[in-house]
């Protein structure tokens, strides 16, 4: 049985991944967990999402197979199945035991959607849920169609991204262990050894996206009042855990591993001939100018194969911007992000240098090749004559100029890196030593 729910939170507090946790523990007194529960982000262009736009999936019933030790909730053990039997629960005591939770742990101001089904939606609603902003009709639609049952409170806004969640069948995926705080430290000031996390990074590899070793700032552990205390990354649970013993912090009521979407990319829509407001994707072209602006923003455009696209990249980003900077007029790159409304910008995520235009600096006036001379200039852009022979020369003399950007892929420090957003570290890659050697 699919359980999903999305919307429970708000930018006052609470977590969806939370009120998850209460679920999980509820109902795995009479039934067992399948699989890992799964933390789904869709469209993080969406205007109204909360922080990160994830949706909450749990599948419940009688396992078997592997056994996985998933997580710890109020001290009690929590472990997962590799497979579902025959049997399954029934969807009234499910729907009974999680409206009250539902109830108990919502936002006033939040819209939350449940949704629990026999059956999975159209793998299409997942596509849909993470790329576009799924029209609500036909998210009812294929909730009919699959016979599920919902319950929503508010505007019910949540079912949309409960029944996208449900549809993901992972390909790509990776994992996320979220801690929880005790109910009486929510709010208050998180007390951790940042040190620990340095080493948990460090010695775990098949890690990312939590701690920027160049600047030393940790980015897994939030600046808002929800109950989570961090939230590790990475592509093995094994190491998760251990990670979670590495890392020191003030005492710990609950965590849980989730398979996730996270660092995947999913979001990116390629070869569109359109670029529509409040969507991810990613364009190839020619630079044609930089600039920046007020508030150390900066602005590169780039002549694509479907008309001209600025990309931007914004103060938030730091040494990121730096790339942009360095970008010349007739250089080649690729850029994923989000397309916004106002101002029309690309705001990039990531971005591929496929080619690097040569640039020159003026060194001297031409010489004369009659007499040796050097020559004098005309006038502003009216190029260059000698005197005593009245030769004619265009151009200045050059010699080549150093370029700190080189072909690779760029990215932004991990702070500044959007959930779905695939890290280097996961493409086997690593920016330029050039552009990093220069940042510093």
């Amino acid at each position: 049985m699919y359980v999903a729910l999305d919307d429970t939170d708000s930018v006052n507090g609470n977590c969806t991944t939370f009120l998850a946790t209460e679920i999980i523990s509820e109902l795995c007194e009479e039934m067992d967990l399948i699989g890992y529960p799964r933390l789904v982000r869709l469209n993080p262009a969406v205007p109204w999402k909360t922080r990160g736009n994830g949706s909450l999936v749990m599948k419940f019933g009688k396992g078997k197979g592997k056994k996985t030790y998933t997580g710890n909730i109020a001290g009690r053990d929590i472990f997962c199945y590799e497979k579902a039997a025959s049997y399954e629960p029934d969807e009234k005591v499910i729907i009974n035991r999680i409206i009250p939770l539902i109830k108990e742990n919502s936002e006033p101001d939040a819209n939350p959607g449940l949704v629990v089904s026999r059956r999975k939606p159209s793998q299409s609603l997942y596509w849909k849920g993470v790329r576009t902003i799924l029209d609500r009709n036909i998210a009812e639609n294929e909730i009919r169609r699959i016979g599920a049952f919902v319950y929503e409170m508010g505007n019910g806004r949540g079912i949309i991204g409960a029944v996208c969640g449900m549809a993901w069948r992972p390909g790509d995926s990776t994992l996320e262990l979220l801690t929880y705080r005790p109910r009486d430290r929510w709010g208050t000031e998180r007390i951790f050894e940042p040190l620990s996390i340095m080493k948990a990074d460090a010695s775990l590899p098949s890690t990312f996206n939590n701690w920027e070793e160049r600047t030393q700032k940790i980015a897994m552990v939030p600046a808002t009042p929800c109950p989570i205390m961090y939230g590790l990354r990475g592509d093995s649970g094994a190491d998760l855990i251990n990670g979670k013993n590495i890392i020191k912090t003030e005492p710990l009521d609950r965590w849980v591993i989730f398979l996730t979407n996270q660092g995947t990319d999913d979001h990116i829509i390629y070869n569109s001939k359109e670029r529509v407001p409040n969507q991810s994707y990613y364009v190839e072209g020619k630079v044609t100018g930089s600039r920046r602006i007020a508030g150390g923003h900066v602005f590169t455009d780039i002549l694509t194969k479907h008309g001209s696209v600025t990309v931007g990249a914004y103060e938030p980003s730091k040494e990121f911007r730096y790339l942009f900077d360095n970008l010349c007029n007739g250089d080649i790159i690729g850029a994923m992000g989000e397309m916004r409304a106002e101002p029309r910008t690309l705001n990039a995520e990531k971005v591929r240098v496929i080619s690097v235009a040569d640039r020159y600096a003026k060194v001297s006036n031409p010489l004369c090749t009659g007499c040796g001379r050097t020559m004098e200039s005309v006038g502003r852009d009216k190029g260059y004559r000698c005197r005593k022979c009245h030769t004619f020369s265009a151009e200045p003399k050059r010699i080549g100029s150093m370029r700190w950007v080189r072909e690779g892929w760029y990215e932004p420090p991990a702070a500044a890196r959007r959930h779905l957003s695939k890290p280097l570290k996961r493409m086997g890659l690593e920016q330029p030593v050039e552009f990093v050697n220069k940042r510093m």
